[in-house]
């Protein structure tokens, strides 16, 4: 029998990590550099890494009381959060202000914060007791919400950490109160067991509100439309590094949370929420691909493209049988590997103080820094989903399902808006190709540290072998979707 706390090693090993980062930051002088703290952060996500790795040779099984579950959807999440995690951290090793900078404040608590954040994000995809389900999601989104207002000395850093702590917790608590719902009608929050006893829920009116309240917490998390109002302001005020962490591995753990309520709460209703995906899918692909095309800060364009790239997710979940597991499992890794890459490159080239923050402030980079801005060309390349890179294979995964479930019209709506996508995309990329005499020379990866120069290169390889050589991860993919194969109503 495997120990119940070989189930939750990955969290073990994420917590042991922050308060070993927190005790060093606390006993360091108050002189000292705090860079260091940012590779024992790395060096522990990547523990954690290996130790999600190892959980995939384990037989499928639960532990502590069957709230945690291990199996091959669980490791495939892990892995992926683990990885974005890992990335962001030496991301933000060499973007933060230098040491005894007057900007720079609290190294050791972002770091500490990036890892305890991941600590719910892991938990949030293995565990099967909605209760649980609710702590980790709680775990996670603190993190996130101190993070977003890592930069107090500007405005908009505080602005972006309220609105988001105060949506989210509004989220969380429409959550919650479908958590209370589903408890009422059939006396359980353990995922197995509320799915059998639906059919004899003692009033099924509480089922649909159930359902609705956690629809409700659950594309929020996503920023899926209409719950998608926070995004903006939230990346545009949040330092570029914490966006590259918080666009990404929160999205993944909240579309890992819907696709077990989906198919391991709710798989009777659907009926029922598969033509409400279909609306909120083609709502956020038109939603953020035509807001977008109105931006000229490129943070905001990118939130914007954000919530359209939920759209091109949620279209997987129109399909049958396993496929739109595997579909989306496949598109949250490469939509991390293309999002962290250009939210990398804009670090690298705006700087912590974002000093090029609109279209046109990138005007040149192609000829100041032709390594960034080649790179930020394969992202941009990506997002618009064009062969050979992950975005194309993501999204023509993505359609095929829906396809084969016969929506489609919804493809159709998600081909529509990816030409739209392609022209706000395109102006980034035009703007960074037109010489400019005036334009500063941008900061190259020649001149940062090796930390930045590994994360671009790790979301650079991530994102053309995804498109070039996707097969390992899609059969891992396809894994985690058979975790869900016996599941009456699927």
């Amino acid at each position: 029998m495997t120990p119940d706390i070989f189930r939750i090693l990955p969290e073990v090993v994420l917590t042991l990590v922050g308060v070993l980062v927190m005790l060093t930051d606390a006993s360091m002088s108050p002189k000292s550099s705090r860079r260091l703290l940012g590779w024992v952060a790395a060096l522990g996500v990547l523990a954690a890494l290996a130790a999600s790795l190892w959980q995939g040779t384990l037989p499928a099984g639960t532990a502590f009381y069957g709230t945690v579950q291990t199996d091959a959807f669980s490791t495939f999440f892990h892995v992926l959060i683990c990885g974005i995690v890992l990335v962001a951290i030496l991301l933000s090793i060499d973007t933060l202000p230098p040491d005894r900078s007057p900007e720079q404040h609290h190294v050791g608590e972002y770091f500490a914060l990036m890892v305890f954040g991941a600590v719910g994000m892991c938990l949030l995809t293995s565990a099967v007791e909605l209760l649980v389900v609710f702590i980790a999601l709680e775990i996670s989104s603190i993190s996130t919400y101190v993070l977003a207002g890592y930069r107090k000395q500007t405005g908009k850093g505080p602005e972006a950490a309220m609105k988001y702590f105060l949506l989210g917790s509004f989220a969380t608590a429409f959550l919650l109160y479908g958590i209370a719902m589903v408890f009422g009608a059939t006396g359980t929050t353990e995922v197995r067991e509320i799915a059998t006893l639906l059919p004899a829920a003692r009033s099924h009116l509480f089922v649909l509100l159930a359902f609705g309240l956690m629809m409700v917490g659950v594309l929020f998390k996503v920023s899926a439309a209409p719950f998608h109002v926070w995004t903006p302001d939230v990346y545009e005020g949040a330092p570029t590094p914490v966006v590259a962490l918080m666009s990404t591995a929160p999205k993944v753990a909240a579309f890992a949370l819907l696709i077990r309520l989906l198919y391991g709460v709710f798989p009777l209703l659907h009926p029922l929420w598969m033509p409400l995906m279909w609306v909120v899918a083609a709502v956020s692909m038109t939603v953020g691909n035509l807001a977008a095309l109105r931006q000229q800060n490129v943070k905001r364009m990118l939130a914007y493209s954000s919530i359209a790239h939920a759209g091109y997710l949620l279209t997987a979940f129109t399909g049958s049988g396993t496929e739109p597991i595997a579909a989306v499992g496949f598109y949250t890794a490469a939509y991390a590997a293309m999002n962290v890459g250009i939210f990398a490159l804009l670090s690298v080239v705006g700087g912590y103080d974002e000093r090029r923050s609109s279209v046109t402030d990138y005007r040149g980079v192609l000829y100041s820094s032709p390594l960034s801005g080649g790179l930020m060309l394969l992202f941009l390349i990506s997002l618009i989903g064009i062969p050979f890179t992950g975005g194309f294979f993501a999204k023509f995964y993505s359609f095929t399902t829906a396809m084969q479930g016969g929506a489609g019209w919804l493809v159709l709506i998600g081909l529509l808006n990816s030409g739209i996508a392609a022209a706000y995309y395109l102006r980034l990329a035009l703007s960074m190709a037109l010489p400019s005499a005036a334009s500063a020379k941008a900061q190259g990866l020649s001149s940062v540290g090796a930390g930045v120069v590994l994360a671009v290169g790790i979301a650079a390889l991530a994102t053309l072998a995804l498109g070039i050589l996707p097969g390992h991860v899609l059969d891992a993919a396809h894994a985690a979707a058979q975790s869900f194969a016996a599941i009456r109503g699927f």
